[in-house]
């Protein structure tokens, strides 16, 4: 697996959520929605056999034939998103703090749909692997000044603490076929959250290895963009 370094200097900082969110507390005593198939917390993947990239707050495994990438505020020098990129899509994944009790997940996701449907696009519910996600279509122009039909699929995981979002790109959002490698691939990642107490939707922090590389301006991901962030 390759490393490369894409710059982002054009987005805002991201959070899980537009509003300023809160500092972390539990908001009932109830027991939390939490994935269990996979991610999962990185104790809990310790000599499974898995060989992961570790970029501190994600565990990445590999997808056969993808390379790992890197985007980066250029501004704040901020990790703002890694992405697994293939021929035919790629894999975007984001990390952020959530509440120890409580459905991180549901909250953000009408955020999500109304962010993409502001955009002129449309973003569906529907029921997955990983239980409910958005199927997003949004217009955009290419490189060459044309404008096509961008499609996306954006699954939240709440987890301990954590909620995970990914966000499947190109082929792999439209095909269960072409999805179940970059599916697999996410259901073995972990997720180190820490101890330290973090606002509700902060970003966890991503250490970047040292074989990553900045990308050139002349240089761009081989997959469609992920959707713009609000």
């Amino acid at each position: 697996m390759r490393f490369r370094r894409k710059s982002a200097a054009a987005d805002a900082p991201d959070t899980a959520a537009e509003a300023p969110a809160p500092e972390e507390t539990p908001v009932s005593d109830a027991a939390p929605s939490v994935h269990r198939e996979g991610p999962l917390d990185a104790e809990d993947v310790e000599d499974d056999g898995v060989e992961r990239v570790d970029l501190g707050s994600l565990l990445v495994p590999p997808v056969p034939g993808s390379e790992l990438r890197i985007q980066v505020d250029e501004r704040t020098e901020q990790v703002q998103s890694v992405v697994l990129a293939g021929t035919d899509g790629a894999l975007e994944l984001r990390a952020f703090a959530a509440p120890r009790h409580g459905d991180l997940w549901s909250e953000v996701r009408p955020q999500l749909a109304a962010d993409m449907a502001r955009r002129g696009g449309t973003a569906t519910e529907q029921e997955g692997r990983f239980g409910t996600e958005l199927q997003c279509q949004l217009t955009v122009k290419t490189a060459d000044g044309r404008t096509g039909q961008q499609s996306s699929r954006i699954v939240g995981i709440n987890g301990s603490r954590w909620m995970l979002r990914a966000t499947f790109l190109g082929k792999p959002a439209v095909d269960a076929d072409a999805a179940g490698p970059w599916e697999q691939a996410l259901s073995q990642l972990a997720v180190r959250r820490g101890s330290g107490a973090m606002p509700v939707g902060d970003p966890l922090p991503v250490v970047l290895p040292d074989q990553a590389r900045r990308l050139g301006p002349q240089e761009g991901p081989t997959a469609a963009p992920a959707p713009e962030e609000s």
